[in-house]
């Protein structure tokens, strides 16, 4: 790693005046961070660059650890080497190492998804706060010290501090958040992206912004579903990767207009900021894939809305007048109107 101060293509936010909307925020936001075989880390940048977004990538720490090294994590509770998510071979980690420096140039967000990726009864959800700090530490050795783990010396250093650039991230199968959270604070983290609700206000939970994603409109949905491919997937094939391939079309268009309806119901109501969560694959055919690019090209075109890394927002909302941001917060998740009487 290396100091190359201020990350470029950063945002200056200013106060919101009296009587002022506030931007429409979105944030697009991917859980892994890998540059595997399907080059979407490096496509989703080239697509961000032309829709002038940035976007958070929550780097799951083992994708810098060939297999071959495999036993120098030590994920809290399990033997060395256990993950359930793989290694990388050499080629997937020279990339990934290459395309997350890009990305931090782009000015996007290098967050965290943690290392082994543990679900269920016996995973994450059992973590204390101590072993979240463990994994956490893990997760900044692999990042600091992949030239020594890898012996890779024809790509450059990292143009950033692990330690420093770390200020969020979302757990595996967004369980364990509580215990998460409390470690987070005592590091000094700004958000977690770990739950889901309704779009409302972001508030503080153990001094951290909540970031949490949203459920959208889905056909045969009372509730909708939340913002992230997983549970399209679910929803549509019942969780398998590869579904019926005469039902992709519509599958695609589901999903794409399920995110927009979600934008717009944010947009037309209490302008709350969108969280969409995918991972870098290619489910369904990349339906999904192809799904988030449409809305980022959708996004690109509306007026007053910022496509932003979880980073950004949390520096707009530190900035506001806390009057003015709690009387966001006391909005609630149903369309609102007549935005002059709740800002003036």
């Amino acid at each position: 790693m290396s100091d190359s101060g201020p990350q470029p293509k950063q945002r200056r936010w200013r106060r919101l005046k009296p009587g002022q909307e506030p931007p429409q925020f979105v944030v697009i936001s991917w859980d892994g961070g890998g540059e595997s075989s399907l080059k979407l880390n490096s496509h989703f940048q080239r697509v961000a660059r032309e829709c002038g977004a940035s976007m958070t990538i929550f780097l799951t720490g083992i994708y810098f650890v060939p297999e071959s090294k495999r036993t120098i994590y030590h994920p809290p509770g399990r033997e060395p080497g256990e993950s359930d998510l793989g290694f990388y071979p050499e080629r997937f980690v020279r990339d990934t190492i290459e395309q997350t420096g890009k990305a931090w140039w782009g000015g996007h967000e290098i967050g965290t998804h943690f290392n082994g990726h543990f679900c269920g009864p016996k995973g994450v959800s059992t973590w204390t706060p101590e072993q979240w700090k463990d994994e956490i530490s893990q997760a900044h050795t692999f990042v600091a010290s992949w030239k020594t783990t890898t012996g890779f010396t024809d790509l450059p250093a990292l143009p950033f501090d692990y330690r420093k650039e770390l200020v969020g991230g979302r757990t595996p199968c967004l369980e364990g958040t509580d215990n998460l959270r409390k470690a987070a604070a005592d590091l000094g983290w700004r958000y977690d992206s770990s739950g889901a609700r309704y779009a409302t206000w972001p508030h503080k939970v153990e001094g951290l912004w909540d970031l949490s994603m949203q459920s959208v409109p889905y056909p045969g949905s009372r509730s909708g579903i939340v913002a992230m491919d997983y549970n399209f997937l679910y929803q549509q094939s019942a969780g398998k990767v590869n579904g019926d391939p005469g039902q992709r079309t519509q599958w695609l268009r589901q999903t794409v207009d399920s995110l927009m309806a979600g934008f717009r119901q944010a947009r037309d109501g209490n302008r709350a900021p969108f969280v969409i969560g995918n991972h870098f694959e290619h489910w369904n055919g990349g339906i999904y894939m192809k799904a988030v690019e449409e809305v980022m090209r959708n996004l690109s075109g509306e007026p007053d809305t910022h496509m932003v890394s979880f980073r950004q927002l949390c520096d707009w909302l530190d900035a506001q007048d806390p009057e003015v941001l709690g009387r966001l917060q006391r909005l609630g998740s149903a369309p609102q109107k007549g935005w002059a009487r709740y800002l003036a």
